[in-house]
Protein backbone atom coordinates (compact mmCIF):
# COMPACT_ATOMS: atom_id res chain seq x y z
CA UNK A 1 0.00 0.00 0.00
CA UNK A 2 2.80 2.43 0.84
CA UNK A 3 4.56 1.68 -2.47
CA UNK A 4 1.30 2.26 -4.34
CA UNK A 5 0.77 5.57 -2.58
CA UNK A 6 4.32 6.65 -3.40
CA UNK A 7 3.74 5.81 -7.06
CA UNK A 8 0.51 7.81 -7.15
CA UNK A 9 2.07 10.82 -5.47
CA UNK A 10 4.55 11.16 -8.33
CA UNK A 11 1.91 11.93 -10.94
CA UNK A 12 -1.33 12.71 -9.05
CA UNK A 13 -1.36 16.22 -7.55
CA UNK A 14 -4.98 16.83 -6.46
CA UNK A 15 -5.84 20.27 -5.15
CA UNK A 16 -7.28 18.82 -1.92
CA UNK A 17 -4.30 16.54 -1.36
CA UNK A 18 -3.70 12.85 -2.01
CA UNK A 19 -5.26 11.68 1.31
CA UNK A 20 -8.58 13.15 0.15
CA UNK A 21 -8.45 11.01 -2.99
CA UNK A 22 -7.52 7.94 -0.97
CA UNK A 23 -10.36 8.39 1.49
CA UNK A 24 -12.88 9.13 -1.26
CA UNK A 25 -12.01 5.91 -3.08
CA UNK A 26 -12.00 3.92 0.17
CA UNK A 27 -15.43 5.23 1.18
CA UNK A 28 -16.82 4.52 -2.29
CA UNK A 29 -15.59 0.92 -2.08
CA UNK A 30 -16.99 0.62 1.45
CA UNK A 31 -20.40 1.90 0.36
CA UNK A 32 -20.53 -0.58 -2.53
CA UNK A 33 -19.36 -3.46 -0.35
CA UNK A 34 -21.88 -2.61 2.35
CA UNK A 35 -24.70 -2.66 -0.19
CA UNK A 36 -23.58 -6.02 -1.62
CA UNK A 37 -23.21 -7.54 1.84
CA UNK A 38 -26.70 -6.41 2.78
CA UNK A 39 -28.25 -7.57 -0.47
CA UNK A 40 -26.64 -10.97 -0.92
CA UNK A 41 -25.46 -12.06 2.54
CA UNK A 42 -28.44 -10.54 4.37
CA UNK A 43 -26.04 -8.97 6.88
CA UNK A 44 -26.02 -5.32 7.99
CA UNK A 45 -24.02 -2.92 5.84
CA UNK A 46 -21.71 -2.13 8.74
CA UNK A 47 -20.11 -5.55 8.21
CA UNK A 48 -19.10 -4.50 4.71
CA UNK A 49 -17.79 -1.14 5.93
CA UNK A 50 -15.69 -2.82 8.62
CA UNK A 51 -14.30 -5.50 6.31
CA UNK A 52 -13.19 -2.93 3.74
CA UNK A 53 -11.58 -0.76 6.42
CA UNK A 54 -9.93 -3.79 8.00
CA UNK A 55 -8.39 -4.93 4.71
CA UNK A 56 -7.19 -1.39 4.00
CA UNK A 57 -5.59 -1.16 7.44
CA UNK A 58 -3.91 -4.55 7.10
CA UNK A 59 -2.61 -3.53 3.66
CA UNK A 60 -0.88 -0.49 5.16
CA UNK A 61 -3.35 2.30 4.38
CA UNK A 62 -1.65 5.46 5.61
CA UNK A 63 -4.66 7.76 5.73
CA UNK A 64 -5.33 7.23 9.46
CA UNK A 65 -2.35 7.69 11.75
CA UNK A 66 -2.40 6.25 15.27
CA UNK A 67 -2.90 7.64 17.85
CA UNK A 68 -5.71 9.70 16.41
CA UNK A 69 -5.29 13.45 16.45
CA UNK A 70 -6.41 16.54 14.58
CA UNK A 71 -9.10 16.11 11.93
CA UNK A 72 -9.32 12.34 12.28
CA UNK A 73 -9.92 12.55 16.02
CA UNK A 74 -12.52 15.29 15.64
CA UNK A 75 -14.42 13.36 12.95
CA UNK A 76 -14.51 10.29 15.17
CA UNK A 77 -15.69 12.36 18.15
CA UNK A 78 -18.34 14.04 16.01
CA UNK A 79 -19.57 10.73 14.60
CA UNK A 80 -19.80 9.19 18.06
CA UNK A 81 -21.49 12.32 19.44
CA UNK A 82 -24.15 12.32 16.72
CA UNK A 83 -24.94 8.63 17.24
CA UNK A 84 -25.06 8.95 21.03
CA UNK A 85 -27.18 12.10 20.91
CA UNK A 86 -29.74 10.24 18.84
CA UNK A 87 -29.51 7.19 21.12
CA UNK A 88 -29.94 9.36 24.23
CA UNK A 89 -32.95 11.05 22.66
CA UNK A 90 -34.69 7.69 22.43
CA UNK A 91 -34.38 6.74 26.12
CA UNK A 92 -37.70 7.24 27.95
CA UNK A 93 -36.84 8.05 31.58
CA UNK A 94 -40.42 7.34 32.61
CA UNK A 95 -39.83 3.71 31.62
CA UNK A 96 -37.29 3.41 34.45
CA UNK A 97 -39.82 4.69 36.99
CA UNK A 98 -42.38 2.08 35.93
CA UNK A 99 -39.80 -0.69 35.48
CA UNK A 100 -36.71 -0.02 37.63
CA UNK A 101 -35.43 -3.55 37.00
CA UNK A 102 -34.17 -2.32 33.62
CA UNK A 103 -31.67 -0.17 35.50
CA UNK A 104 -30.79 -3.16 37.66
CA UNK A 105 -30.11 -5.15 34.48
CA UNK A 106 -27.93 -2.35 33.18
CA UNK A 107 -25.84 -2.05 36.33
CA UNK A 108 -25.61 -5.83 36.76
CA UNK A 109 -24.31 -6.55 33.27
CA UNK A 110 -21.83 -3.65 33.38
CA UNK A 111 -20.43 -4.58 36.80
CA UNK A 112 -20.24 -8.25 35.90
CA UNK A 113 -18.53 -7.43 32.60
CA UNK A 114 -15.91 -5.33 34.38
CA UNK A 115 -15.28 -8.02 36.99
CA UNK A 116 -15.12 -10.91 34.51
CA UNK A 117 -12.81 -9.19 32.03
CA UNK A 118 -10.55 -7.87 34.80
CA UNK A 119 -10.28 -11.32 36.41
CA UNK A 120 -9.62 -12.99 33.04
CA UNK A 121 -6.81 -10.61 32.15
CA UNK A 122 -5.26 -10.82 35.60
CA UNK A 123 -5.35 -14.63 35.29
CA UNK A 124 -3.07 -14.24 32.26
CA UNK A 125 -0.70 -12.02 34.27
CA UNK A 126 -1.75 -8.75 32.65
CA UNK A 127 -0.70 -5.87 34.90
CA UNK A 128 -3.39 -4.20 36.96
CA UNK A 129 -2.82 -0.79 35.36
CA UNK A 130 -3.54 -2.39 31.97
CA UNK A 131 -6.31 -4.79 32.98
CA UNK A 132 -8.39 -2.11 34.71
CA UNK A 133 -8.75 0.22 31.67
CA UNK A 134 -9.46 -2.76 29.40
CA UNK A 135 -12.18 -3.99 31.78
CA UNK A 136 -13.75 -0.53 31.79
CA UNK A 137 -13.60 -0.44 27.98
CA UNK A 138 -15.30 -3.83 27.80
CA UNK A 139 -18.36 -2.48 29.62
CA UNK A 140 -19.30 -0.35 26.61
CA UNK A 141 -21.53 -1.91 24.00
CA UNK A 142 -21.91 -0.09 20.67
CA UNK A 143 -25.14 1.83 20.09
CA UNK A 144 -23.69 2.86 16.72
CA UNK A 145 -23.37 -0.71 15.43
CA UNK A 146 -26.63 -1.83 17.02
CA UNK A 147 -28.57 1.09 15.54
CA UNK A 148 -27.28 0.23 12.06
CA UNK A 149 -28.22 -3.42 12.58
CA UNK A 150 -31.71 -2.39 13.69
CA UNK A 151 -32.07 -0.08 10.70
CA UNK A 152 -30.90 -2.65 8.15
CA UNK A 153 -33.01 -5.49 9.56
CA UNK A 154 -35.98 -3.19 10.29
CA UNK A 155 -36.22 -4.66 13.76
CA UNK A 156 -38.64 -3.51 16.42
CA UNK A 157 -39.90 -5.01 19.64
CA UNK A 158 -39.03 -5.47 23.30
CA UNK A 159 -35.66 -7.17 22.67
CA UNK A 160 -34.64 -4.46 20.22
CA UNK A 161 -35.64 -1.61 22.49
CA UNK A 162 -34.10 -3.10 25.62
CA UNK A 163 -30.83 -3.96 23.86
CA UNK A 164 -30.55 -0.40 22.57
CA UNK A 165 -31.27 1.14 25.98
CA UNK A 166 -28.86 -1.15 27.83
CA UNK A 167 -26.15 -0.55 25.21
CA UNK A 168 -26.57 3.20 25.61
CA UNK A 169 -26.43 3.03 29.40
CA UNK A 170 -23.33 0.80 29.39
CA UNK A 171 -21.69 3.33 27.08
CA UNK A 172 -22.55 6.09 29.55
CA UNK A 173 -20.81 4.21 32.37
CA UNK A 174 -17.73 3.44 30.27
CA UNK A 175 -17.39 7.01 29.03
CA UNK A 176 -17.58 8.39 32.55
CA UNK A 177 -15.09 6.05 34.20
CA UNK A 178 -12.65 5.76 31.28
CA UNK A 179 -12.51 9.52 30.78
CA UNK A 180 -11.85 10.00 34.48
CA UNK A 181 -9.14 7.32 34.46
CA UNK A 182 -7.51 8.86 31.37
CA UNK A 183 -7.37 12.20 33.18
CA UNK A 184 -5.72 10.54 36.17
CA UNK A 185 -3.17 8.86 33.91
CA UNK A 186 -2.25 12.24 32.50
CA UNK A 187 -1.42 13.35 36.06
CA UNK A 188 0.58 10.20 36.71
CA UNK A 189 -2.11 8.36 38.69
CA UNK A 190 -2.57 5.02 36.96
CA UNK A 191 -5.46 3.46 38.90
CA UNK A 192 -8.85 4.25 40.36
CA UNK A 193 -8.17 1.91 43.28
CA UNK A 194 -6.69 4.45 45.68
CA UNK A 195 -8.90 6.21 48.23
CA UNK A 196 -12.62 6.69 47.80
CA UNK A 197 -12.20 10.45 47.27
CA UNK A 198 -9.38 9.98 44.77
CA UNK A 199 -11.59 7.59 42.81
CA UNK A 200 -14.84 9.56 42.85
CA UNK A 201 -13.50 13.09 42.37
CA UNK A 202 -12.31 12.70 38.75
CA UNK A 203 -15.49 10.80 37.91
CA UNK A 204 -17.58 13.63 39.35
CA UNK A 205 -15.58 16.23 37.42
CA UNK A 206 -16.03 14.45 34.06
CA UNK A 207 -19.70 13.76 34.71
CA UNK A 208 -20.41 17.28 36.01
CA UNK A 209 -18.76 19.09 33.10
CA UNK A 210 -20.48 16.79 30.62
CA UNK A 211 -23.84 17.41 32.29
CA UNK A 212 -23.36 21.18 32.05
CA UNK A 213 -22.44 21.05 28.35
CA UNK A 214 -25.19 18.53 27.64
CA UNK A 215 -27.76 20.69 29.41
CA UNK A 216 -26.71 23.73 27.40
CA UNK A 217 -26.99 21.69 24.19
CA UNK A 218 -30.45 20.39 25.14
CA UNK A 219 -31.76 23.85 26.09
CA UNK A 220 -30.44 25.42 22.87
CA UNK A 221 -32.02 22.74 20.70
CA UNK A 222 -35.28 22.84 22.68
CA UNK A 223 -35.49 26.58 22.07
CA UNK A 224 -34.78 26.09 18.38
CA UNK A 225 -37.46 23.41 18.04
CA UNK A 226 -40.03 25.87 19.40
CA UNK A 227 -39.69 28.05 16.31
CA UNK A 228 -38.31 25.62 13.70
CA UNK A 229 -39.92 22.63 12.05
CA UNK A 230 -38.34 19.27 12.99
CA UNK A 231 -38.43 18.30 9.30
CA UNK A 232 -36.72 21.45 8.06
CA UNK A 233 -33.35 21.28 6.34
CA UNK A 234 -32.18 24.22 8.45
CA UNK A 235 -33.10 22.31 11.61
CA UNK A 236 -30.89 19.44 10.48
CA UNK A 237 -27.97 21.80 9.92
CA UNK A 238 -28.56 23.46 13.30
CA UNK A 239 -28.66 20.10 15.09
CA UNK A 240 -25.41 18.94 13.54
CA UNK A 241 -23.66 22.26 14.16
CA UNK A 242 -24.78 22.43 17.80
CA UNK A 243 -23.68 18.84 18.46
CA UNK A 244 -20.28 19.60 16.91
CA UNK A 245 -19.92 22.76 19.02
CA UNK A 246 -20.99 20.94 22.19
CA UNK A 247 -18.53 18.12 21.52
CA UNK A 248 -15.67 20.58 21.03
CA UNK A 249 -16.54 22.54 24.19
CA UNK A 250 -16.88 19.45 26.37
CA UNK A 251 -13.47 18.16 25.33
CA UNK A 252 -11.89 21.59 25.85
CA UNK A 253 -13.19 22.06 29.42
CA UNK A 254 -12.21 18.57 30.58
CA UNK A 255 -15.46 16.70 30.09
CA UNK A 256 -16.26 13.97 27.58
CA UNK A 257 -17.59 15.03 24.18
CA UNK A 258 -19.56 11.81 23.50
CA UNK A 259 -20.87 11.76 27.07
CA UNK A 260 -22.07 15.36 26.78
CA UNK A 261 -23.89 14.52 23.54
CA UNK A 262 -25.49 11.44 25.11
CA UNK A 263 -26.66 13.37 28.16
CA UNK A 264 -27.86 16.21 25.92
CA UNK A 265 -30.04 13.81 23.97
CA UNK A 266 -31.48 12.34 27.16
CA UNK A 267 -32.25 15.82 28.54
CA UNK A 268 -33.84 16.95 25.29
CA UNK A 269 -36.09 13.89 25.45
CA UNK A 270 -37.32 15.07 28.86
CA UNK A 271 -37.74 18.71 27.78
CA UNK A 272 -39.50 17.70 24.58
CA UNK A 273 -41.31 14.44 25.48
CA UNK A 274 -43.37 14.32 22.30
CA UNK A 275 -42.08 11.77 19.76
CA UNK A 276 -39.53 13.32 17.43
CA UNK A 277 -37.15 11.94 14.86
CA UNK A 278 -34.18 13.09 12.85
CA UNK A 279 -35.03 15.13 9.77
CA UNK A 280 -34.41 13.26 6.54
CA UNK A 281 -31.54 15.59 5.71
CA UNK A 282 -29.92 14.82 9.06
CA UNK A 283 -30.35 11.12 8.39
CA UNK A 284 -28.36 11.38 5.16
CA UNK A 285 -25.58 13.40 6.77
CA UNK A 286 -25.55 11.11 9.79
CA UNK A 287 -25.36 8.01 7.57
CA UNK A 288 -22.34 9.41 5.72
CA UNK A 289 -20.63 10.36 8.96
CA UNK A 290 -21.43 6.97 10.49
CA UNK A 291 -19.98 5.10 7.50
CA UNK A 292 -16.81 7.19 7.72
CA UNK A 293 -16.64 6.41 11.44
CA UNK A 294 -16.90 2.63 10.94
CA UNK A 295 -14.28 2.62 8.18
CA UNK A 296 -11.95 4.79 10.26
CA UNK A 297 -12.33 2.52 13.29
CA UNK A 298 -11.53 -0.64 11.32
CA UNK A 299 -8.60 0.98 9.44
CA UNK A 300 -7.01 2.07 12.72
CA UNK A 301 -7.80 -1.14 14.62
CA UNK A 302 -6.31 -3.30 11.85
CA UNK A 303 -2.95 -1.57 12.28
CA UNK A 304 -2.45 -3.23 15.68
CA UNK A 305 0.38 -5.66 16.32
CA UNK A 306 -1.21 -9.07 15.68
CA UNK A 307 0.68 -11.85 17.48
CA UNK A 308 0.05 -15.14 19.26
CA UNK A 309 0.17 -13.86 22.86
CA UNK A 310 -2.03 -10.91 21.99
CA UNK A 311 -4.52 -13.22 20.25
CA UNK A 312 -4.85 -15.25 23.44
CA UNK A 313 -5.54 -12.15 25.55
CA UNK A 314 -8.03 -10.83 22.99
CA UNK A 315 -9.84 -14.17 22.98
CA UNK A 316 -10.03 -14.16 26.78
CA UNK A 317 -11.37 -10.60 26.80
CA UNK A 318 -13.98 -11.25 24.11
CA UNK A 319 -15.24 -14.53 25.61
CA UNK A 320 -15.39 -13.14 29.16
CA UNK A 321 -17.18 -10.02 27.92
CA UNK A 322 -19.75 -11.94 25.85
CA UNK A 323 -20.62 -14.39 28.64
CA UNK A 324 -20.82 -11.69 31.30
CA UNK A 325 -23.15 -9.56 29.16
CA UNK A 326 -25.56 -12.48 28.80
CA UNK A 327 -25.32 -13.55 32.45
CA UNK A 328 -25.60 -9.96 33.68
CA UNK A 329 -28.79 -9.35 31.73
CA UNK A 330 -30.16 -12.66 33.01
CA UNK A 331 -29.32 -11.77 36.63
CA UNK A 332 -31.39 -8.59 36.41
CA UNK A 333 -34.15 -10.23 34.41
CA UNK A 334 -36.30 -11.15 37.42
CA UNK A 335 -39.24 -8.76 37.53
CA UNK A 336 -38.09 -6.84 34.46
CA UNK A 337 -41.01 -7.91 32.28
CA UNK A 338 -39.06 -10.03 29.78
CA UNK A 339 -38.65 -13.77 29.38
CA UNK A 340 -35.41 -15.68 29.86
CA UNK A 341 -35.18 -16.28 26.11
CA UNK A 342 -35.53 -12.56 25.47
CA UNK A 343 -32.81 -11.88 28.05
CA UNK A 344 -30.50 -14.25 26.14
CA UNK A 345 -31.07 -12.41 22.86
CA UNK A 346 -30.66 -9.01 24.54
CA UNK A 347 -27.27 -10.09 25.90
CA UNK A 348 -26.19 -11.34 22.46
CA UNK A 349 -27.35 -8.11 20.81
CA UNK A 350 -25.07 -6.14 23.14
CA UNK A 351 -21.90 -7.86 21.91
CA UNK A 352 -20.61 -5.23 19.38
CA UNK A 353 -17.69 -2.93 20.22
CA UNK A 354 -16.70 -0.08 17.92
CA UNK A 355 -16.14 3.66 17.83
CA UNK A 356 -16.67 4.53 21.51
CA UNK A 357 -14.09 1.97 22.57
CA UNK A 358 -11.60 3.23 19.98
CA UNK A 359 -12.09 6.81 21.12
CA UNK A 360 -11.44 5.81 24.73
CA UNK A 361 -8.34 3.83 23.76
CA UNK A 362 -7.07 6.91 21.96
CA UNK A 363 -7.53 8.89 25.19
CA UNK A 364 -5.51 6.33 27.15
CA UNK A 365 -2.69 6.38 24.59
CA UNK A 366 -2.58 10.19 24.63
CA UNK A 367 -2.61 10.23 28.44
CA UNK A 368 0.18 7.73 29.14
CA UNK A 369 3.08 6.80 26.89
CA UNK A 370 3.98 3.98 29.29
CA UNK A 371 0.63 2.21 29.69
CA UNK A 372 -1.37 3.48 26.70
CA UNK A 373 0.39 1.44 23.97
CA UNK A 374 -0.03 -1.77 25.96
CA UNK A 375 -3.75 -1.09 26.39
CA UNK A 376 -4.06 -0.38 22.66
CA UNK A 377 -2.21 -3.56 21.67
CA UNK A 378 -4.98 -5.66 23.24
CA UNK A 379 -7.95 -3.34 22.71
CA UNK A 380 -7.51 -2.61 18.99
CA UNK A 381 -7.71 -6.25 17.78
CA UNK A 382 -10.67 -6.82 20.11
CA UNK A 383 -12.47 -3.78 18.69
CA UNK A 384 -11.95 -4.88 15.08
CA UNK A 385 -13.09 -8.41 15.87
CA UNK A 386 -16.21 -7.34 17.74
CA UNK A 387 -17.16 -4.65 15.25
CA UNK A 388 -17.59 -7.38 12.62
CA UNK A 389 -18.47 -10.44 14.70
CA UNK A 390 -20.59 -8.37 17.08
CA UNK A 391 -22.70 -7.03 14.22
CA UNK A 392 -23.30 -10.58 12.99
CA UNK A 393 -24.23 -11.80 16.50
CA UNK A 394 -26.59 -8.86 17.02
CA UNK A 395 -28.25 -9.57 13.67
CA UNK A 396 -28.67 -13.24 14.54
CA UNK A 397 -30.11 -12.34 17.97
CA UNK A 398 -32.72 -10.00 16.52
CA UNK A 399 -33.72 -12.54 13.88
CA UNK A 400 -34.02 -15.29 16.48
CA UNK A 401 -36.09 -12.98 18.68
CA UNK A 402 -38.53 -12.66 15.77
CA UNK A 403 -38.39 -8.86 15.71
CA UNK A 404 -37.14 -8.27 12.16
CA UNK A 405 -39.40 -7.69 9.19
CA UNK A 406 -37.15 -9.64 6.81
CA UNK A 407 -36.19 -13.29 7.42
CA UNK A 408 -32.46 -13.95 7.20
CA UNK A 409 -32.98 -16.88 4.85
CA UNK A 410 -35.13 -14.98 2.35
CA UNK A 411 -33.95 -15.09 -1.22
CA UNK A 412 -32.93 -11.84 -2.84
CA UNK A 413 -35.77 -11.93 -5.39
CA UNK A 414 -38.25 -12.00 -2.52
CA UNK A 415 -36.87 -8.80 -1.00
CA UNK A 416 -39.30 -6.11 -0.01
CA UNK A 417 -40.02 -3.16 -2.26
CA UNK A 418 -38.27 -0.86 0.22
CA UNK A 419 -35.02 -2.79 -0.07
CA UNK A 420 -35.14 -2.77 -3.87
CA UNK A 421 -35.38 1.02 -3.75
CA UNK A 422 -32.23 1.23 -1.62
Amino acid sequence: MNELMAFWSEWIKPSAGLPTVQWSILLAVAALTGHLVRRYARLPKVVGYSVVGGFAGLAGFSGAAWPLQGTGLFLLELGVAVVLFEAGGRIPMRWFRHNPMVLVQSVAESVLTFAAVYASLRFFDVREVVAEPLALLAMAASPAVLSRVIMDTRASGPVTERAMVLSTLSTLYALTFCSALAGMMKRGELSLNDTLFDSLYPVAVVLGLSVVVGAGLALALRSALRVMSPTSENTAILLLAMIAAGAALAAHFGGSAPLAALLGGMMLKQLNPRPWSWPRQMGTASAMLTMLMFVLVSVVAAQADWSGPVAGLVTALVVARALSKIVGVAVGNVGSGSSWTQALWVGCAMSPMSSVALLLVSQFVASSTAVGPRIASIALPAILLMEVLGAVLATFALYRAGETSMPWTSRVQHSSLGELRE
